[in-house]
């Protein structure tokens, strides 16, 4: 009696889908953004304006308050509600990913691998006739490695973000207490490196757990600056004013101020790790937290603070933050609110860095997939969102680089020249991206490619002509940091990229030389006029899981012209041949040693490696069993261990085997 067969496998699959929810599921996912993506811009109003007009300085007019609130207004509604919220973020890879990267890839998608390939071993490579086909981004292929570099340069500036926003949210946030009790302002970089080291280890919980926390905070403190934005409006309405656009154009011809702008962009700061962390969240969520919350209590905040502005002028210049807070001085509100604005400064400037942290391990997934980076060990946080990760490696680098920030630029001024410089720059990156990608891949009418580009790209490139005058003051940093690891990530993928067209030209289908007996010689010639000619493609058997250390085949087997019923499967006890790469020399006979190896399959594709080859032409023996592995990891968190092995047979050489190991992103792996 034959022992029960096993079902098959489900089909898993590796590609990555983009998060898919609603109802509740999304009502708790948006506010779980809060925490993360929003932090950073939400923090923007505690020195925005200070940021226009120093605290050393005069108090400004009405109408340069009333012009200065409303280039706020307007370049919150320009640049983060219209251009990533409502555009962008239709631009996203189909997993789900956001950030420059993403949209490189948009244009130039990679190749599709199919496990069956990778358990083929009798098959030809089919890298050239993959890398043949046409594609709709074909026209840009010229301009690939041009377009590559800029793109990394953009995401290379989104790391060094990485590095300054915390150097720049942590010391703000120093500083507010400083206010509180002066005798602070001396210790403001040791207490910074604290705050940080501390930031830095909760970064091991993961998002899922570090937006639960931080949202709550997060959503009250957005509600305190509604609130107290309502309450300052109504000690000077006209400030609505703000809304006319006329008022930001009066603004800068009267103050000729170009510099201003550069004050100004702090507004939108944060807005880049908004379609950054899209693979930690989902477009609707994303959209939903911004434009029916943040983005209004924002506007009020900052209207608010225009309001005061104009009606307490030098009295409110020292921080225009905390001494706009309603309520008479000394009063039980003014304590209240105080209290909290301090606590909630601390850790929401905190908070801030969370969104720029976590973009980086976005970015740095993508680029690891796609072998611009080194294999770098990955964390998966989340039992439901693939794309929220956690890099060990990277975290502490991003600690030490933002601890070297704090400690090299002491003054908070210097830190913002800094900061404001890369975030411009990588706007005007992802603009420029985006155009491109509308006209090649989503097919969009020229003029609409065009006219984005125009219109967005002359407010980036605003935004960006002012900060670069910021260079000799604090902005070569984030200029140093991305150039140096744009050169290290296009040199790698260069490499890596000339490492995989030599596998796969190199690839060598496991029959083309193995041979059997000396009876086969006929077979040889074959094989040999195969190499240099017309190569045939065939379908893997695959196996079935049996109890017991049976293992059935099913499906056809390899293609071979010459191999009839009787001979389709080579008993054990035959001799196998090597056959050499020159016809010249003589064939090697191979011992079958009674064992078993795993071979690693490290690059996806039919065939084996070519490095199998060479080990026997060094060490020409067999172990009984030879196994291919691959190792994939599919878009469910849990694949059960029964269900992790699909197995293809060579039956025309005996012991040869083509495997893949699926994983569940959450289980876990150890290659030894």
């Amino acid at each position: 009696m034959s022992p029960p067969e096993k079902t098959l496998p489900p089909a898993y699959s590796t590609e990555r889908t983009a998060v898919a929810v609603g109802g509740t599921a999304l009502l708790a996912l948006t506010f779980q953004s809060l925490g993360i993506i929003y932090s950073d811009i939400g923090t923007s109003p505690l020195y925005v304006l200070n940021g226009i007009w120093p605290a050393s300085g005069p108090a400004p007019s009405k109408e340069d308050v009333i012009g200065g609130v409303s280039a706020i207004v307007w370049s919150l509604t320009l640049v983060p509600l219209i251009k990533y919220i409502i555009i962008v973020l239709q631009f996203g890879t189909g997993e789900g990913e956001g950030g420059t990267f993403a949209l490189f890839r948009g244009l130039f998608p990679p190749e599709e691998q199919s496990d069956d390939d990778d358990r083929a071993l009798t098959c030809d490579s089919a890298f050239m006739r993959a890398h043949s086909a046409r594609s709709s981004s074909e026209k840009l292929a010229p301009v690939k490695w041009p377009l590559l570099a800029w793109t990394l340069f953009g995401t290379a500036l989104s790391i060094a973000d990485g590095i300054l926003t915390p150097a720049v949210s942590v010391t703000s946030a120093v500083g507010g207490i400083a206010i509180a009790k002066p005798s602070v302002i001396h210790s403001i970089v040791p207490i910074s490196i604290a705050f940080l080291i501390a930031l830095f280890g909760a970064q091991r919980f993961g998002v899922h757990r570090l937006g639960l926390t931080f949202a709550p905070l997060t959503l009250l403190w957005l509600l305190l600056l509604g609130g107290t934005g309502i309450y300052n409006i109504s000690r000077y309405p006209g400030i609505f004013r703000a809304f006319d656009p006329s008022r930001l154009v009066l603004f800068f011809v009267r103050t000729k101020q170009y510099d201003y702008l550069a004050g100004i962009l702090l507004a939108v700061t944060g807005c880049e790790a908004i379609f950054a962390n899209l693979g930690q969240f989902n477009k609707l969520s994303i959209r939903l937290g911004f434009s029916f919350f943040v983005y209004p209590m924002l506007v009020l905040a900052y209207l608010g603070q225009g309001a005061r502005l104009i009606t307490d002028g030098d009295a409110v210049m020292a921080n225009i933050f905390y001494s706009t807070i309603p309520g008479p001085v000394g009063g039980p509100l003014y304590w209240i609110v105080y209290v909290f604005a301090i606590l909630a400064t601390v850790l929401l400037q905190l908070i801030a860095s969370q969104a720029m942290i976590t973009a980086c391990f976005s970015l740095i997934q993508q680029l690891v997939g796609l072998r611009s980076l080194p294999p770098l060990r990955m964390i998966y946080t989340s039992e439901t969102i693939q794309g929220q990760v956690y890099f060990p490696v990277v975290n502490y680098l991003l600690m030490i680089g933002t601890i070297i920030m704090v400690v090299v630029f002491k003054d908070l001024a210097k830190l913002t020249n800094a900061y404001g410089f890369a975030v411009s720059t990588v706007m005007f990156i992802t603009t420029s991206l985006v155009a491109l990608q509308a006209y090649y891949t989503k097919h969009l009418p020229l003029v609409v490619a065009v006219g984005f580009f125009l219109i967005f790209g002359f407010f980036d490139g605003l935004f960006w002509g002012a900060s670069l005058r910021k260079v000799p003051h604090g902005a070569w940093v984030p200029l140093m940091i991305g150039f140096v690891l744009m050169l290290g990530m296009f040199f790698w993928t260069w490499g890596k990229g000339l490492e995989d067209h030599f596998d796969g030209m190199n690839r060598k289908n496991l029959r083309h030389f193995i041979v059997v007996d000396d009876t086969d010689s006929s077979r040889e010639k074959k094989m040999r006029k195969r190499i240099t000619s017309t190569q045939a493609s065939s379908k893997p058997a695959t196996l079935t899981y049996v109890a017991g250390d049976t293992i059935k085949s099913q499906g056809e087997d390899d293609e071979v012209e010459e191999d009839d019923d009787t001979e389709t499967s080579i008993k054990a006890h035959h001799t196998l041949y090597l056959v050499p790469e020159e016809p010249s020399q003589p064939r090697r006979q191979l011992a079958r040693l009674p064992t078993c190896a795993v071979f690693h399959k490290l690059t996806s594709g039919r065939g084996v490696p070519h490095t199998f080859y060479g080990f026997l032409r060094q060490w020409p023996s067999l172990p009984r069993v030879v196994i291919f592995l691959s190792v994939k990891t599919m878009n469910v968190n849990r694949i059960p261990v029964e269900e992790r092995y699909n197995v293809s047979k060579v039956r025309t050489l005996q012991g040869f085997y083509g495997v893949t190991y699926a994983l569940g992103f959450r289980d876990d792996f150890n290659m030894d």
